[in-house]
């Protein structure tokens, strides 16, 4: 059962429309996480959802009831900003029970809710704490323990794992889906980071100049990318792209690919199960797990490939490169010791490829 639909939501500033007839069903109790570049429109989409900007044309339904026109402190729900937006002169405690007062909550009731929520979020040695004596990801947590205590219909977050270092970021993530799979709000998330939105989604929305390119739980969009958008946004290291043109080849047809600098061609890649024709051109995406290197397998095709460096990452080595002038990165759990400039062979895996149209950026259908 959907919660929120968005039916044709478009944004104008002026004569500039930045969303273009979004339609978008939010399900209850899952977390839908909106990606996209910066400008894309992710985040005017969720200040649209927050009642913190207007819509200028098509519905917002919550649980069947138009609410386009409710103002945000009615809406009930909660948004988790980038900024924290932490009251500087209140401790955590009166940071946590601000919202409750607001709606003149009773005491008992303010006490409880910050009993539970100080306990999910390992914040009960903190509440006297002012927000300069925290650190950003105690701050996030305080950020998090308000929207938790209104007990909203909707989580709002907007980039809140941003500005913390690396390190944080990946325990925030881990503790923020543990938080999820507790409560099951359903919750909207908006980021630009994929291994974000790859780890903590039920389901991706990926954006692009305020439109959605595609929709999907996080490893049909992986596996199977609508477009070359779709396939180049999401997946770390980021997947290979090598354009060529269709030629038939003692009855297989495959991509003639040239070398972008010297301008001959020199390899052919088959292309198994698609609908391609000669003279057509072609772009092939081949995620860095499908490069094999020093073993290939039966249904593979063997790349002389032109070694750049190498990125030794401890339990695995990314391989960076380049055929015919293309560059790709191969992922490897061997540890190797190949030299910048040397010619290496790397077989990849046939049944793996993703075949898009090069005009269109169009994923071509098996």
């Amino acid at each position: 059962m959907s919660v929120l639909q968005l039916n044709k939501l478009v944004k104008r500033y002026d004569s500039v429309e930045v969303l273009h007839g979004i339609d978008l069903k939010v399900h209850k109790g899952e977390f839908l996480v909106l990606i996209g570049p910066s400008g894309c429109g992710k985040s005017t989409l969720l200040r649209m959802l927050a009642g913190l900007e207007d819509i200028t044309s098509g519905s917002l339904t919550l649980d069947g009831k138009e609410i386009n026109d409710v103002p945000s402190q009615k809406r009930d729900f909660s948004m988790v900003f980038q900024s924290y937006a932490l009251y500087p002169h209140l401790t955590v405690y009166e940071n946590i029970a601000f919202g409750l007062k607001v709606r003149k909550a009773d005491q008992a009731h303010i006490d409880k809710m910050i009993d539970w929520a100080a306990d999910i979020l390992n914040l009960a040695p903190l509440l006297q704490r002012t927000p300069k004596q925290l650190s950003g990801g105690q701050c996030q947590r305080v950020a998090m323990g308000r929207a938790l205590v209104r007990e909203p219909k909707l989580f709002l977050f907007d980039e809140p794992l941003s500005n913390l270092d690396a390190k944080l970021r990946i325990q925030m993530r881990a503790e923020m889906k543990a938080l999820h799979l507790k409560l099951q709000t359903t919750t909207v998330y908006v980021t630009h980071d994929q291994v974000e939105a790859m780890t903590l989604a039920d389901r991706i929305v990926v954006m692009n100049v305020g439109v959605i390119e595609q929709i999907g739980t996080p490893l049909e969009l992986y596996d199977n990318p609508v477009n070359l958008f779709v396939a180049g946004f999401l997946g770390a290291p980021a997947i290979a792209f090598i354009r060529g043109t269709v030629q038939n080849r003692e009855g297989q047809l495959g991509v003639a690919v040239q070398d972008t600098q010297q301008g001959t061609e020199n390899t052919f890649i088959p292309v198994q199960h698609v609908d391609v024709a000669v003279g057509q051109e072609i772009v092939l995406g081949i995620r860095p797990e499908f490069f094999q290197l020093q073993t290939a397998g039966q249904q593979s095709c063997i790349l002389k490939v032109k070694v750049k460096f190498i990125e030794a990452m401890g339990a695995e080595s990314y391989v960076h490169g380049q055929v015919c002038g293309q560059d790709l990165i191969a992922k490897t759990a061997l540890r190797l010791d190949y030299q910048p400039g040397q010619i290496i062979d790397v077989g990849v895996d046939l049944t793996a490829l993703h075949v898009f149209d090069a005009n269109s950026g169009l994923r071509l259908s098996n």
